[in-house]
């Protein structure tokens, strides 16, 4: 009978972290579709990279905005309700998009509009899940380094799902309808959360809120984030280098729809490009998630990036469509458990109390060099080969990954903060 009770509380304690992780799938492959549709409509009816790289900013800016201010406000409204409130207001202008598009028309400043005010508010929603992850992954009793594989893994699927049905939905029925399944998944998502994520208890709240009042100003309490992170040397160092490769990246990301455009003239192409780069990462993040936690994280870390910087290279070459599908497929093997490796070290190093604001913080700065880098991207595209363009970007990202084999900060990455979690003096420590 005991058996029979534990199991079932086993169970229920692992329920609102499957709703998370659940809700996170359903969004993500909701986002994948836009992330196929805007960029192939922009280029079909304007032909030019240049404002694909100009949407590609109006997505990006909202989201080191809303990442670095939207941080504290998850703090003080409650991840939940944040998380929940911003799927809702997100999944809203989602649909406007097409709604506009098949009613009155849709203006190219229309567009960067409703694209900017839709990173904006999805992106406090984000930030609310991560920072709701380790309390339910720690009442599910599971090792903090799988969950976050698991997000990770989700993230990477939602690619290999996503982005193939959005090429095969633009080929069939057009650039916008896929916008409508976008808008619909948000709902989904803030369903699932309303559903099976419990409300904080209310002497929780009045303790935040307690907490909230106490603090200061809400810009206080956003520069208190920044505090912590110019504080702890290994995050800063990790904020700086990120920042770094994502400039880099950056242009790949705003050439991927001009690649599938100019070699193979077709979305569904573009949609298989990302789905192999999704298929890939997802394989290594379950990876990561069976065998990660016995690893150091030093050492795959770096050898991550190495073969990162490596897997450029045969894009330069333009080949044909199955050999880009194979390339793409073992550069997002390789990418993939960075990300999974940085949250683990994030989640033991960060506050519980300052978890958003922080997480906010880094996502802000890790993302700062990106709107340049689509904007570049964008105007070199127009100008220059593919192949030179993809040459840049190989060369690099390779510079980048060899500072980061010399730098001897990041072997910290194998160590416990000195200072636990629980302490949140840390936050007010000096650089």
């Amino acid at each position: 009978m005991n058996g029979a009770t534990t199991t079932a509380s086993t169970i229920q304690n692992r329920v609102p972290l499957f709703a998370l992780l659940g809700a996170n799938t359903v969004s993500l492959i909701g986002s994948q579709l836009t992330l196929v549709a805007i960029p192939w409509f922009v280029l079909l009816t304007t032909g030019s990279a240049t404002r694909t790289g100009i949407v590609a900013f109006c997505e990006i800016v909202p989201m080191i905005i809303a990442s670095f201010f939207g941080g504290a406000l998850v703090d003080r409204l409650g991840h939940r309700r944040t998380s929940i409130l911003s799927d809702l207001i997100s999944g809203l202008t989602v649909i406007l998009i097409p709604l506009l598009h098949s009613t009155i028309g849709l203006a190219f400043w229309q567009l960067l509009i409703l694209v900017f005010c839709g990173a904006l508010f999805n992106v406090p929603g984000s930030t609310a899940r991560s920072a709701l992850l380790p309390d339910l992954t720690a009442l599910a009793g599971m090792p903090i380094e799988r969950a976050t594989s698991a997000v990770q893994a989700i993230q990477r699927g939602s690619r290999l799902l996503g982005a193939p049905i959005a090429g095969l939905m633009v080929a069939a029925f057009g650039a916008t309808t896929p916008l409508w399944l976008d808008g619909a998944t948000f709902l989904i998502s803030a369903v699932l959360l309303t559903l099976f994520v419990a409300a904080p208890q209310r002497a929780t709240i009045q303790a935040s809120a307690a907490t909230n009042t106490t603090s200061g100003r809400y810009l206080d309490e956003v520069r208190e984030g920044v505090r912590f992170i110019r504080s702890d040397r290994l995050i800063l160092t990790i904020v700086l280098t990120i920042m770094a490769t994502n400039l880099i990246e950056a242009v790949a990301w705003v050439g991927a729809p001009v690649y599938a455009n100019r070699l193979y003239g077709s979305a569904l192409a573009l949609g298989l490009m990302a789905g192999a780069a999704g298929g890939g990462a997802m394989v290594s993040a379950i990876l990561y998630g069976a065998y990660g936690h016995r690893l150091s994280r030093w050492t795959l870390y770096i050898g991550c990036f190495i073969l990162v910087a490596l897997g450029y290279w045969p894009l330069v070459l333009l080949p044909p469509l199955p050999v880009t599908i194979i390339a793409l497929a073992l550069l997002g093997l390789a990418a993939r458990p960075i990300n999974p490796i940085l949250g683990a070290v994030q989640y033991e190093r960060v506050p519980t109390e300052l978890r958003g604001r922080v997480i906010g913080a880094i996502n802000a700065g890790a993302n700062l060099a990106m709107p340049i880098g689509v904007l570049v991207g964008g105007v070199l595209l127009d100008h220059l080969s593919l192949s030179l363009v993809y040459g840049l970007v190989a060369g690099t990202f390779l510079l980048c990954t060899l500072a980061m084999l010399f730098n001897p900060i990041f072997h910290q990455m194998d160590k416990q903060a000195d200072t636990p979690a629980h302490e949140p003096q840390a936050a007010g420590a000096s650089a």
